[in-house]
């Protein structure tokens, strides 16, 4: 039976998410317990984690820190040069359709306290491109190839370097609710990666022969062996097990060292102007998983908000039933112009990711829609 979370506006739909017996998402119990946890202890545990890669490699860097540009990855490399004067050296995986903004925030990264050496990877477009569009097409995320790179080309780069350190960001499982097996966890490994860090279930070599693609144009998206792991000793942590995670929080530091923000309204599908702000077709992809789900980026936003005491449940609510699962008008059509196919493709590709239990239908059973486009859900009343 559908349900919202008694203290969030989190559907139960989500993947991964369980509720216990008072109607309470994990996620809201992971949050009411980092209220417990001993932050301080976390903290010096870190300072003595740092402490051990620290100027320890002569010529060579401290650690790797993979970067966008986006504020989480502003916020990480600001607090390991200011505060624990780590050398690090920034990997960025290039966005799908990088914004303007996108690229001054990028720009930006690369010059905060001091500067830092940067590397972006540049890859096969040609293949790229064909497997945002099958991913698209098989499994509605057209971020796929993205959600993997990001993951795989800092821990490749790792090995090729041999720098054993990376620091990751916040830990999404902890955040955003999933197993408690992994919302525990510190560390960033192959069976993360696999499970919830971009291949979902899914493997590379799913894309294997997709319009001519061969193994040679996977190389980047292959996660090291282990045994090349650890011949270098690689150790890839979440900074989020170490502090405590509040991005508003952080966003304010960051914004003093030259980070912008979307001055001009929110990003499409949802309420905030600070995040997802280097490509507009991830509000495709948050689109996709509204329709698959019922809930998109606007709904993630309340929920942590309302974890974080920024505002009311029924505050959320009205955040929620405003900005959440509009048909993406902007984001669908730079999608369109920039993989050259229709509109009456991409519509046909979304709604035949839709789950109509969620949506109202018309007589004949198709998708009913409001004036401007948008799906209707069934599900409107968030009462508890």
């Amino acid at each position: 039976m559908f349900a919202y979370c008694r203290k969030c506006v989190m559907p139960n739909t989500k993947p991964d998410l369980s509720f216990d017996a008072e109607g309470v998402c994990d996620a809201c119990r992971s949050a009411e317990l980092k209220n417990q946890i001993d932050w301080e202890a976390r903290r010096k545990e870190f300072e003595e984690l740092v402490g051990r890669y620290r100027g320890k490699n002569p010529g060579n860097y401290d650690c790797i820190v993979p970067v966008s540009g986006g504020k989480d990855s502003t916020y990480q490399v600001w607090l390991l040069k200011e505060v624990y004067k780590m050398n690090p050296l920034l990997v960025c995986f290039e966005a799908t359709h990088r914004t303007e903004l996108g690229k001054k925030n990028l720009a930006n990264i690369n010059q905060i306290v001091g500067g830092s050496d940067m590397i972006e990877f540049h890859k096969n477009r040609v293949v790229y491109d064909k497997m945002c569009l099958e991913g698209f097409r098989r499994v509605g995320d057209n971020e796929w190839p993205n959600h993997v790179g990001i993951f795989t080309i800092p821990v490749r780069l790792a090995v090729a370097l041999k720098i054993p350190l990376i620091v990751w960001g916040e830990n999404s499982q902890l955040e955003y609710g999933g197993p408690k097996a992994a919302r525990m966890k510190h560390v960033l490994n192959r069976r993360w990666l696999e499970e919830f860090g971009g291949l979902l279930g899914h493997r590379v070599e799913d894309m294997l022969k997709v319009e001519g693609i061969t193994e040679k144009d996977l190389v980047s998206y292959v996660y090291p062996s282990d045994e090349e792991l650890e011949a270098v000793g690689v150790n890839g942590v979440f900074l989020g097990y170490y502090f405590k995670w509040d991005a508003r929080a952080q966003l304010e530091i960051i914004k003093k060292h030259g980070f912008s923000v979307k001055e001009d309204g929110p990003v499409e599908g949802t309420y905030t102007n600070y995040e997802n702000l280097d490509d507009n077709l991830v509000a495709v992809h948050d689109y996709l998983k509204f329709v698959k789900f019922g809930f998109g980026r606007a709904t993630d936003h309340a929920c942590l908000d309302i974890r974080n005491g920024r505002m009311s449940r029924e505050e959320g609510v009205k955040l929620v039933q405003e900005y959440d699962g509009k048909y993406p008008k902007k984001g669908a059509a730079e999608f369109i112009e920039h993989f050259g196919i229709s509109k009456e493709e991409f519509d046909r590709v979304v709604d035949s990711f839709t789950d109509k239990s969620l949506f109202e239908l018309n007589e004949d059973g198709s998708l009913k829609r409001d004036v401007e486009g948008n799906l209707i859900k069934k599900y409107q009343v968030y009462t508890v």
